[in-house]
C-alpha cells in the first residue's frame, strides 16, 4: 500500500488538568483551560508518520473538528511529521453536541473525498471516552477495521494488526482500504522538535465545513446533567480480622 492515511486529531482538555464541573450542570468548565492533543490521536499520529518513514504511504493527513482552536492541535501533529491538515470547522452549539457519529461522517467523507486508503484514529479520547468513533466511520465506509491496535504491520494490500483483549492479544489480517484504532502500547510518540514546529508553520491546512461534505451535525443525543463523582468517604483502620468483619456486618456487607 501506498496510498494516503487520515489521522483524526482531537483537542481535548489536557489529561493534567482537574476537570470542573459548570455551576449550571450542563457540562464541564473549558475557557481558560489548557488544552492539547488526545494523548491516543498523538500515538495514531506516530504510527502514520512512521509508515510514512518507511515509505509505505505517500502522504499523512491530519484532520481535526472543533472551533478555530483545533487548528493548534493540527500544527501540533504537522510538527511530528504530517504532512497537511484539514480543519473541519464546527463552534457554537454544534460542538458542544458534536458526537462520535457526527465525526465518523465526517471522516467517512473525507476519506471518499481524499482517495484514502487508511485511516488511524486513537482507540478513544480522554474526555468523552467514547471508544465509538472508529468502529462507526469503518460501518460508514463498509471497511475493514483493526481496532485497540498495539502493533501494526503493512504487506502489500494486507495489514496484519495485533489487538489487545480482555483475554491477551489477537492477531488479524485485513485488506485495505482499512480503519485502525490505536491502543497505548502501539508505540511512544515523539516530541516535536524546535525546527519542526518551525516548518509545521509552513504546512498548509485546509478549512472546510461539515455542509461542504454533505454531513448534518444534527445530534441525536441529549445531556440531561453533568455532575462531580460522589464523594469518597473516609476509611478505618481495624485491628484484627475479627474486627473488620464486624465493621462488614455493621455496614450490612456480609
Amino acid at each position: 500500500m501506498s496510498g494516503r492515511v487520515l489521522v483524526g486529531v482531537k483537542r481535548v482538555i489536557d489529561y493534567a488538568v482537574k476537570i470542573r464541573v459548570k455551576a449550571d450542570n450542563t457540562g464541564v468548565v473549558t475557557d481558560g483551560v489548557k488544552h492539547s492533543m488526545n494523548p491516543f490521536c498523538e500515538i495514531a499520529v506516530e504510527e502514520a508518520v512512521k509508515l510514512k518513514e518507511k515509505k509505505l504511504v505517500k502522504e499523512v493527513v491530519a484532520v481535526s473538528c472543533g472551533p478555530q482552536q483545533s487548528q493548534e492541535t493540527i500544527r501540533t501533529a504537522l510538527a511530528m511529521g504530517a504532512d497537511r491538515g484539514i480543519h473541519v470547522e464546527v463552534s457554537g452549539k454544534d460542538y458542544e453536541t458534536l458526537g462520535p457519529l457526527q465525526v465518523s461522517k465526517i471522516m467517512a467523507a473525507l476519506a471518499k473525498k481524499e482517495d484514502a486508503q487508511l485511516i488511524i484514529l486513537g482507540k478513544q479520547a480522554i474526555d468523552d471516552d467514547c471508544n465509538q468513533t472508529g468502529q462507526m466511520t469503518a460501518a460508514l465506509l463498509d471497511w475493514p477495521q483493526g481496532t485497540f491496535a498495539s502493533e501494526v504491520t503493512l504487506d502489500g494490500d494486507k495489514i496484519k494488526v495485533v489487538r489487545e483483549i480482555d483475554g491477551g492479544l489477537e492477531t488479524i489480517k485485513i485488506n485495505t482500504p482499512a480503519v485502525l484504532t490505536a491502543d497505548l502500547r502501539l508505540n511512544t510518540p515523539r516530541y516535536a522538535t524546535l525546527p519542526n514546529i518551525m516548518k509545521a508553520k509552513k504546512k498548509k491546512i485546509a478549512n472546510v465545513k461539515p455542509a461542504d461534505l454533505g454531513v448534518n451535525l444534527t445530534s441525536r443525543l441529549e445531556v440531561l446533567k453533568v455532575e462531580d463523582p460522589p464523594q469518597r468517604q473516609a476509611g478505618m483502620k481495624v485491628e484484627t480480622v475479627e474486627d473488620l468483619v464486624g465493621k462488614l456486618k455493621e455496614a450490612g456487607k456480609v
